[in-house]
């Protein structure tokens, strides 16, 4: 038995209301960009809107003429999603806020997660949303999942309950010096002032 290996998200696909709601939000709102649009090819009777969420991948929106927003939250059981997050950096994030009172949309505020920090909201359909800002960057050739694993792995020997800023700066260091040849035989921690 050998493993289907996937390479990363591909597109999600959310059903949306009517047309002009999906394109204020997935654009007007978060500032998508809407690239393509043709009719579902599964169904007659809907629209497939396409946006960019700023990675080059992919979410498209069923639309439908005849459906209206619902602002009830999404469903939370098991085997539907509870929420889809997106990255934005923190200068941008310093902006949400302000940005999202400007609308009258509520949120939940400033959530600090340790390695991020996030502000929920509904769009209009009621899904959840995450806005998130890394709280470190991943040394160069690596990635943010590269440091979170090593992260978990310093939080779980020191028996935090979450991952905090020193596993992070720690994991940092560690995939610096295993993946970044020296010259010195000894890179440990030294003090030169003393």
């Amino acid at each position: 038995m050998k493993k289907i290996q996937s390479l990363g998200v591909h597109h999600i696909t959310l059903t949306g209301a009517d047309r002009q709601s999906s394109i204020d939000f997935w654009e007007g709102v978060l500032g998508m960009p809407f690239i393509f649009d043709q009719p579902n090819l599964d169904n007659d009777d809907e629209g497939h809107l396409y946006f960019d969420p700023g990675d080059g991948r992919l979410i498209t929106i069923f639309s439908n003429e005849n459906r209206k927003p619902v602002h009830d939250r999404t469903p939370t059981d098991p085997g539907c999603v509870h929420h889809i997050a997106f990255e934005v950096d923190h200068a941008m994030f310093d902006q949400v806020l302000d940005r999202l009172e400007e609308r009258g949309i509520e949120n939940s505020g400033v959530k600090d997660r340790g390695f991020m920090h996030s502000i929920y909201f509904k769009d209009p359909l009621g899904l959840l949303i995450e806005l998130a800002a890394y709280n470190f960057i991943p040394p160069r050739g690596s990635s943010h999942a590269e440091v979170m694993l090593e992260a978990h792995k310093l939080r779980v020997a020191s028996g935090a309950k979450a991952i905090e800023r020193e596993h992070l700066a720690d994991a940092a260091v560690m995939i610096v010096e295993r993946s970044q040849r020296s010259l010195s035989d000894d890179r440990s921690a030294k003090n030169p002032y003393g």
